[in-house]
């Protein structure tokens, strides 16, 4: 985000990221990155409002995902955005149709806190203002961005993943129960009776935040459904966080993404 930003705008924007740190491990933080705050300190929300007003920040883009965020449903942020003298953007990048009642008293309070809310589905913003109340005026749709790659013929793409001959199905990103692969993988018997050389492929490592609170027990729930279906010749499940170069080799590779 950071880098995009600045190359929209031809080095004209001074960008600093607050990052957020858990006890998981020690980050290796690039330059950008000014100040940390220790997700389950709550004096550090504070401090970071504090730094981030003493320099002078002239608005701040917050990323929002419940279990970012620490205090009771991530409430730790609201202390942070009640001392800020700038206008916030907070994009949501999940909001839940049936939230508890402190998500929902969190949600309500950021969409008081935030100047604009931006959201990436059609369906999030009817979320919003169905579930939420949010002003239609602070909304902003801005669908996810795609790596910009040129549309190529995917068979010769293959043979390095060993997918020759193969129809390739391709999800990726981290992976969490929100995520659904088990529906897709009931979807699929009857696809590969039609097509049997299908191959889907599951790329990404489990949510590190996943790791920590319950081991790998989704991908094994995963690994082990696509057994019980017979789709161990049909199903690829990639463990692991790839580059963007790599990805862009995956996506190439992909008939259908």
């Amino acid at each position: 985000l950071v880098n995009a930003c600045e190359g929209q705008l031809g080095g004209r924007l001074r960008t600093l990221v607050v990052a957020m740190d858990s006890a998981r491990t020690d980050y290796d933080y690039p330059e950008c990155v000014k100040h940390k705050v220790r997700q389950g300190a709550r004096v550090d929300y504070v401090e970071a409002a504090e730094f981030l007003n003493f320099s002078n920040v002239r608005a701040l883009s917050v990323q929002h995902e419940f279990g970012i965020f620490g205090g009771p449903d991530g409430s730790y942020l609201l202390d942070m955005l009640r001392e800020l003298r700038c206008p916030v953007i907070t994009t949501f990048h999940t909001v839940l149709k049936s939230p508890s009642e402190g998500q929902r008293a969190v949600m309500n309070e950021l969409i008081v806190l935030s100047r604009q809310l931006i959201v990436m589905s059609r369906r999030a913003v009817r979320f919003l203002q169905e579930v939420y109340d949010a002003p239609e005026e602070k909304i902003r749709f801005i669908p996810h961005g795609v790596e910009e790659i040129p549309l190529v013929e995917p068979d010769p793409y293959k043979a390095q993943f060993d997918m020759e001959g193969r129809k390739v199905l391709l999800t990726f990103g981290l992976l969490s129960a929100g995520k659904g692969i088990e529906y897709m993988l009931d979807a699929l018997p009857p696809i590969v009776a039609s097509h049997p050389n299908l191959c889907y492929i599951v790329l990404g490592a489990t949510h590190p935040d996943i790791v920590e609170r319950e081991g790998e027990s989704y991908r094994l729930s995963l690994q082990r459904r696509a057994r019980e279906l017979g789709l161990q010749k049909n199903v690829l499940f990639v463990g692991r966080f790839v580059e963007l170069d790599e990805l862009c080799e995956f996506l190439k590779a992909a008939d259908i993404y």
